[in-house]
């Protein structure tokens, strides 16, 4: 298959966080596997632009990627460029990938793709939760989604991470068709070392970001009756990281959390395994890499309920879920410093686990599959 992805950023943009990971190893899989692929991006790399000559095509890991200049920053993405290069070109591939929605760049290349009659899929990445699609700009994504956007999702076939996700997404249009295939991440071989921390140490490694349940997090901690050290892995806002910290100092907690801020690959893998428990209460998540990143290094997570992989974690018994309440996340961090054993047995098993029901091999085969199932659809 000649496959095109479309994505407003491309690594090494890794400011963007765990997207950028799994879009990257899904194309590279597609590549080894046989596929032609090509990535259409922006020059995006946050405030800035990636260092890249825009326009010309380039081998990032195999994969042929162009940069297209973009005319407007974080988080439209504007792209004339890629827009008139696309639509002189889309045509000759069998199927588009899009990823991503709520930006103009791609809600505009699925609508040139659609005119041009090319089969297209989308993954939303969360964006169409009731959360994102109510929160912010929530009118503005209204009206575009009545003028433009139901238009271009409701001609393409939907992916979804999870089946919470999909499920998501069923409730946008009805009768939409999708499919449901997990992230791919690319672990490391690193050897598992147990942590040897005198105080019970929980870490959080994502987007330092309001929907992500950190203020949860600093109430439960502050009503815990043990101690405890709380690392923070990511950046985010100045603005609203100052207004954590003096949330913490408010509790009384800020002496039990240290700031690491964003780690580079060799250091995150690290930090996971060093952790006695991730924890993840956010507030939505279509999937977290970083769950299966934690897990892979034997460290246990404690996840909300609106963390797609939840029902993973309830169902292999990899940690604990709990809901948003401060209550239930103040009761299942006791429960998870009280059972050492049972962390233990997720640090003996949780890598064999995770390569059972996520092998990079076998879900690029998925992936394929579903591309395969769209173009024999009429």
């Amino acid at each position: 298959m000649k496959i095109l992805h479309i994505v407003p950023s491309y690594k090494p943009a890794y400011i963007y966080g765990g997207p950028i990971e799994s879009v990257s190893k899904l194309c590279e899989g597609l590549v080894a596997a046989g596929h032609e692929v090509d990535v259409f991006t922006t020059t995006a790399n946050g405030a800035v632009e990636l260092d890249v000559v825009p326009g010309k095509v380039m081998d990032v890991d195999g994969v042929k990627v162009t940069y297209f200049k973009r005319i407007t920053k974080d988080p439209t993405h504007v792209s004339t460029a890629l827009w008139k290069h696309l639509y002189a070109n889309v045509k000759s591939y069998d199927i588009v990938h899009i990823q991503s929605w709520w930006n103009f760049l791609v809600i505009v290349a699925a609508c040139i793709c659609h005119v041009k009659k090319v089969k297209v899929v989308i993954s939303p990445r969360g964006m169409l939760s009731g959360y994102i699609f109510n929160s912010g700009s929530s009118k503005a994504k209204k009206l575009i989604h009545n003028v433009t956007g139901k238009f271009a999702l409701s001609r393409s076939t939907f992916h979804a991470t999870a089946a919470s996700e999909y499920e998501e997404c069923r409730l946008v249009i009805d009768n939409w068709r999708g499919f449901i295939q997990p992230n791919i991440i690319t672990l490391p071989e690193i050897p598992i070392v147990s942590p040897d921390n005198k105080v019970f140490t929980i870490i959080f490694m994502s987007r330092v970001h309001p929907k992500k349940g950190i203020e949860i997090l600093f109430r439960a901690i502050s009503g815990l009756g043990f101690d405890i050290v709380l690392k923070i892995a990511g950046s985010g806002e100045a603005e609203y990281i100052s207004e954590l910290k003096n949330l913490a100092a408010d509790l009384n907690i800020a002496d039990k959390i240290e700031w690491l801020g964003w780690l580079n690959r060799e250091e995150k893998f690290e930090a996971l395994m060093h952790a006695d428990l991730f924890v993840l209460v956010s507030l939505n998540e279509n999937f977290a890499n970083v769950v299966i990143e934690s897990l892979h290094m034997g460290t246990p997570v404690l996840v909300s309920e609106e963390v797609a992989l939840s029902a993973t974690v309830r169902e292999l018994d990899l940690g604990w879920v709990s809901s948003l309440e401060v209550e239930d996340v103040v009761l299942k961090l006791t429960e998870a410093r009280a059972n050492p054993e049972h962390r233990k047995t997720i640090r003996e098993s949780g890598r064999r686990i995770i390569e059972q029901h996520f092998s990079a091999n076998k879900l690029i085969d998925n992936y394929a599959n579903e591309y395969k199932k769209i173009l024999e659809t009429v």
